[in-house]
């Protein structure tokens, strides 16, 4: 029997790979089993040696792990796309998110807004800072720690507003998603995955890989939120 093949992820893609890796053990009879945690924690691991066989993360992560001689070379693949949407606390008014003259009156009139240490964070402060809010809301914005969801902050009362990706907010009891951003406001994430140099089991890995990869996996994927991406990394 060969050993259950380990894999390091960030938390949003953790809903579709425990969807995956059910799949992987009971139809293709390959035993998987994936830990997730925050995007940054996980490349620390990745760097300090951690024993692992696949790593799924945010394509600029995979990226830069693989220039650096952690992952098979050859084995990088684009998976999915996620989109980051905007939440609210259950049983609260949605505000309206049509245009991005709609996605500003809901930040100024937010009063506190969540957002992840992940992509996502990133991304959305370089968005407040193109819509000129940067300074004004700086005061306001509530970051999630590493590996919590932004939408946590939601149902603790700390937060009104939080945006995250679609996979980690949409199952969260208490949480609204409002829905994707507007125009040419809207945010994308591209997760790849690779095989790692440190595992004992490349070849078993990249058949895994290549099931995470396939159409069977970018239907799972699509009901958590996330569309696959085409072979150049495009949605």
């Amino acid at each position: 029997m060969h050993r259950e093949l380990v894999g390091l992820s960030s938390m949003a893609t953790r809903p579709i790979l425990a969807d995956l890796c059910d799949r992987l053990r009971t139809v293709h009879g390959i035993p998987v089993r994936f830990e997730s945690a925050g995007g940054v924690e996980v490349a620390r691991r990745v760097r300090e040696g951690a024993g692992a066989d696949l790593l799924v993360l945010a394509d600029g992560a995979v990226t830069a792990l693989a220039r650096d001689g952690l992952l098979v070379p050859g084995t990088v693949r684009p998976l999915w796309v996620s989109q980051v949407v905007a939440a609210v606390p259950d049983g609260t008014p949605l505000p309206a998110l049509d245009s991005v003259a709609d996605l500003r009156a809901a930040l100024v009139s937010a009063r506190s807004v969540a957002y992840s240490t992940g992509p996502s964070g990133t991304a959305l402060l370089a968005l407040l800072d193109r819509l000129g809010l940067a300074a004004a809301l700086a005061g306001r914005l509530v970051q999630a720690p590493p590996g919590v969801p932004a939408g946590s902050l939601l149902t603790e009362g700390r937060a009104d507003l939080a945006f995250q990706q679609h996979s980690e907010l949409m199952d969260l009891p208490g949480v609204a998603v409002v829905g994707p951003l507007p125009g040419d406001a809207a945010v994308t994430s591209l997760f790849s995955a690779g095989v790692l140099t440190s595992s004992t089991a490349p070849g078993r890995a990249l058949a895994a890989l290549g099931l995470l990869a396939s159409d069977e996996a970018s239907q799972l994927a699509g009901a958590r939120g996330m569309t696959p991406a085409e072979p150049d990394g495009r949605a």
